[in-house]
């Protein structure tokens, strides 16, 4: 079924009006006509099934058949610390970790990023990724857009993370780190006396982290786990720690 994301401010009662922007997409675009059934989305965790029952040139019109809540993604939640790759990467990390569930996104400035710092990063990259969770929450299904926060040195995000017992922090690293995510995960869950509520992932660029950027990280207990042997394209390492994560942590349902 399609799905198609729009504001609160669409909805009125059991009316759904469309223009500007979104209305290009569902009628110009993807062809959808007077008659037509799809599902729309609000930021509430709301799905509305929807019949178009008006189609003008600059604007439609569709009345509500149908409402269902949307779940909530279960806890633990997933995020990713992933230092600012090359935009293609980016791109392709930011809709993948849409549909897998990610709660979050931190981008991070490192000695081997992509770019070092704000001033490097082109102003319309936010708003690209933002277009990108928008497509990526319509196609899954998702009930939330997953949030991309403003990049930050690594040295500025580490002062900030929450390290409560509730959370979780490990980092994907390819050097001589022994310590399997499996094993490292399920010990650090039964260690725990209550129950884990976040989960964050640190994911270098396609330099990784330098030496320096290890120690710090590792001086404050963020332990290196290691995917296996071979060495994995950022993307790739993304969406393996997650998969990794959701299927120990019962996240597949």
């Amino acid at each position: 079924m399609r799905r198609y994301w729009i504001e609160k401010t669409d909805l009125n009662g059991d009316l759904v009006q469309f223009s500007g922007e979104t209305f290009h997409h569902i009628f110009d675009v993807c062809r959808q006509q007077v008659g037509s059934k799809f599902e729309v989305l609000t930021e509430d965790s709301k799905a509305f099934f929807v019949e178009v029952t008006l189609v003008t040139k600059k604007g439609a019109q569709a009345r509500v058949l149908e409402t269902r809540e949307i779940p909530a993604m279960p806890e633990p939640h997933i995020h990713l610390a992933l230092a600012v790759s090359r935009f293609p990467v980016m791109d392709s990390i930011v809709e993948k970790a849409v549909e897998m569930g990610v709660q979050s996104i931190q981008p991070l400035f490192t000695d081997f990023s992509f770019v070092r710092s704000q001033a490097s990063l082109p102003a319309n990259k936010t708003e690209r990724w933002s277009k990108i969770v928008r497509s990526a929450t319509q196609q899954s299904g998702r009930g939330d857009l997953m949030p991309i926060t403003p990049a930050l040195s690594l040295d500025d995000f580490l002062s900030k993370i929450n390290r409560y017992e509730q959370s979780m922090v490990l980092f994907a690293y390819e050097g001589g780190s022994t310590l399997g995510i499996k094993n490292y995960v399920r010990e650090r869950a039964q260690k725990s006396s209550t129950r884990i509520k976040n989960i964050w992932i640190f994911v270098g660029s396609e330099g990784g982290f330098s030496q320096n950027e290890v120690k710090k990280m590792q001086d404050l207990a963020f332990y290196p786990v290691t995917l296996g042997a071979q060495v994995l394209r950022v993307e790739t390492a993304c969406m393996a720690l997650v998969s990794v994560l959701k299927y120990e942590f019962d996240l597949m349902c």
